[in-house]
């Protein structure tokens, strides 16, 4: 059978088919392994052209197969990208700007007269008043959360035996490149999520790349930024030639240590290929499509879930939506609302692809929604429930939370002081989104006394001998005399 299409009939279909308590057979709920899994109870009926499938689940009747199925994301054939992109950063490490400039005229269509070039000698650029207010709001909230994370950076300074002292102290990254999105959408606010933090760790040096505009211009706002934020330098160019530019350095572009920023699939691609390259260059985390779990209780208004989905889905054709939800909650007013929404955003198809992986699951209790949001592991995580707070302990993995009525994911993408640079695709068990922290680096110190050599001496010489390694064991004995 087919599965229930998001559509006002699909839905609804499966939405009444639950409550009715109609149940599919085991082999039909397994017989589509598109995804995966095949959504509860009823066929639905054939979906207009414009219909976006959406697979609704009920957790409890998932075996474990499914459930893990059900947690993966998009598929990505990453194999076939990167044999796409390691000839670019071949390429631009052989031949440099030259390389950057033909892949930019290739793929944007903007034939550079220079690719790299000093903030400072870029005239400012004039921007709305409105808009130039807004930008300077979401600087100072930004700078503000960021700043508050110095405190976290006191130095460790700790006597563990006496006349040994040990300390840890922070530097900053001295050359950091930047990766602000231009595609199918212009992402200024990504460049105050990476140069605010740049500039308080105070890196020396920053060199933020984006496309170019179809003159070879660049985009006004993200400008504005780079000159408050302290940006150096501004690569014109995107994809993985900027990124290689960076990595590498060229004629005109300075080399950087570590590479941060989201971007598309060749980006990430980029990215992953060249720190594991000669180029010596770290990056930020792994990085995949957009996502956003929402978990709404029944006071949810349905037309703020909805947004809540559709602000993430519009990002891209592979991003991915989850409403996770309670048997009481109304889905059929929340597929209304997603219905009107999608007809009137003007990224509609692009939205409409999104929505076509995308899935709800129906879970009893708060703690099977926190249990399988834990399992999802989201880039953003959305709690519009009553009593949100009470909510986090038991929320152990995600990018950015955002808890209550009051808070849309759009506050953390622009404006509220948090950071938007954070792990897609399952990597938020592991990983952090990106912080002042990501900027520094952290070196550690000993030293040690005539009498602390003495007192800790001993058992280091014991345990390079059991070791084999005589030479660490002279380099403490000589020092004793003791050898």
């Amino acid at each position: 059978g087919a599965a229930p299409a998001w559509g006002r009939g699909g839905w609804m279909t499966a939405v009444a088919a639950r409550r009715g308590g109609a149940a599919a057979s085991a082999a039909s709920r397994r017989a589509r392994r598109g995804r995966g899994l095949q959504a509860r109870a009823a066929v639905a009926p054939a979906a207009p052209e414009a219909a976006m499938p959406l697979r609704v689940y009920t957790a409890k009747e998932l075996d474990a197969s499914s459930m893990a199925e059900l947690m993966q994301r998009p598929r990505l054939d990453f194999s076939a990208i990167l044999e796409n992109v390691r000839p670019m950063v071949d390429a631009v490490r052989e031949r440099g700007d030259d390389a950057v400039k033909e892949f930019t005229s290739k793929f944007d269509r903007v034939d550079l007269a220079e690719t790299c070039v000093e903030v400072a000698s870029l005239p400012e650029p004039v921007l709305d008043p409105e808009v130039k207010a807004a930008f300077d709001v979401a600087y100072d909230n930004i700078a503000a959360f960021h700043r508050a994370q110095l405190g976290n950076e006191t130095s460790v300074d700790v006597e563990t035996m006496p006349g040994v002292r040990c300390r840890r102290v922070s530097r900053p990254i001295g050359a950091v490149g930047l990766y602000v999105p231009g595609g199918t959408a212009v992402l200024p606010s990504t460049a105050l999520m990476l140069a605010v933090p740049a500039q308080i760790a105070g890196c020396e040096r920053v060199v933020l790349a984006t496309p170019p505009r179809s003159d070879g211009s660049l985009c006004p706002e993200v400008l504005y930024v780079a000159k408050r934020a302290g940006v150096t330098h501004v690569l014109k160019a995107g994809g993985a030639q900027a990124c290689a530019a960076m990595a590498w350095g060229t004629e005109t572009c300075p080399k950087v240590d570590k590479l941060f920023g989201p971007g598309n699939q060749y980006v990430t691609a980029a990215k992953m290929l060249l720190q594991n390259s000669e180029a010596m260059v770290a990056i930020d985390m792994p990085a995949g499509p957009s996502e956003v779990l929402v978990i709404a209780d029944k006071g949810a208004h349905p037309d703020h879930v909805a947004a809540d989905l559709l602000s993430q889905a519009e990002h891209g054709p592979d991003s991915q939506v989850v409403l996770v939800t309670f048997p009481d909650v109304d889905l059929g007013a929340i597929v209304a609302a997603v219905e009107a929404q999608t007809a009137t955003l003007p990224r509609a198809e692009i939205t409409r692809k999104a929505l076509s992986h995308s899935y709800a699951v129906v879970v009893d209790d708060r703690a099977a929604a926190c249990e399988f949001s834990n399992r999802y592991a989201p880039e953003h995580l959305i709690v519009n429930v009553e009593d949100a707070e009470e909510w986090l302990p038991a929320l152990d993995n995600a990018g950015s939370i955002f808890l209550g009525r009051f808070t849309p994911e759009s506050v953390g993408d622009y404006a509220s002081g948090t950071n938007h640079v954070l792990p897609t695709y399952g990597y938020s068990r592991m990983y952090s989104g990106v912080s002042l922290d990501s900027f520094r680096k952290q070196m550690t110190v000993q030293m040690l006394t005539a009498e602390g050599l003495q007192a800790l001496g001993p058992s280091v010489a014991t345990m390079a001998s059991v070791e084999g390694l005589e030479a660490h064991r002279r380099a403490v004995t000589l020092r004793m005399g003791t050898e």
